[in-house]
């Protein structure tokens, strides 16, 4: 059962006595310990989390690093579909009656990965509001994520979309990464994110150094400035008058 908030109560007396309430739960502090259920594991650089056509039996926590998302066709085409990072759910399809998974995940860079066995995360959901709370609005911004990327490969064009996705790697808008570093990404892995060939990419990417709204010294830094190239003739969803 989850915790009901403390009221007041009555003593013998008729008096009023206040009832202390027991420590709140913190999901963040759940998602750090192991207990049952749940285990930390540590993965190098390119180390598989879970291949496609894996069980689909648990969901992961990032703690730390990045994780790709890929899908590979009947005919070997491999396209990135997400990229996810700390604080974010991955393979949370087997909640939803998955019974295999269908893309692959790939840590990026040096991963702490909490893994969550379906029965533990299933009951967590049930018993604590607090984490329900938490990871539906997981889910909400996923969905939103990705409509936002739909829109993005129908109307943008290649150096928009890529504009946005090296945007999107570094975090940026998030509270105190105002112009973030992010780990080093192949051009042809962001070729298969945004749907073009690794020239193009290459391209966009000297002429983003160029201009200034990147710079690369081992690691990849991203300014603000490469706003300008997403916001610019942004294209807009014709409302219903």
């Amino acid at each position: 059962m989850g915790r009901q908030p403390a009221g007041p109560a009555v003593d013998g007396a008729g008096c009023a006595v206040t009832i202390e309430q027991g420590p709140s739960f913190n999901p963040k502090s759940f998602l750090a310990k192991v207990g049952e259920g749940r285990s930390i594991d540590r993965y190098r650089k390119d180390r598989i989390v879970f291949a496609q056509g894996d069980p689909a039996n648990s969901v992961f926590y990032i703690q730390k690093g990045k994780v790709k998302v890929t899908v590979v066709s009947e005919q070997g085409k491999e396209a990135v579909v997400a990229m996810q990072g700390p604080d974010e759910f991955f393979g949370e399809g087997c909640l939803a009656g998955q019974p295999r998974r269908i893309a692959t995940a790939t840590a990026m860079t040096e991963c702490e990965i909490m893994r969550l066995e379906k029965e533990a995360i299933i009951g967590i959901l049930h018993d604590e509001p607090a984490f329900s709370e938490m990871f539906v609005a997981h889910l909400l911004a996923r969905t939103i994520r990705v409509e936002e990327d739909l829109v993005d490969q129908l109307f943008n064009s290649s150096e928009k979309r890529l504009a946005r996705a090296l945007l999107l790697l570094a975090n940026f808008g998030k509270e105190g990464k105002p112009e973030p570093i992010i780990a080093n990404v192949s051009q042809e892995t962001l070729a298969e994110m945004i749907g073009t060939t690794r020239s193009r990419v290459s391209h966009f990417m000297n002429k983003f150094r160029r201009l200034g709204f990147i710079d690369y010294n081992g690691t990849l830094e991203v300014h603000s400035s490469l706003l300008s190239v997403v916001l610019h003739d942004q294209p807009h969803i014709k409302k219903r008058t």
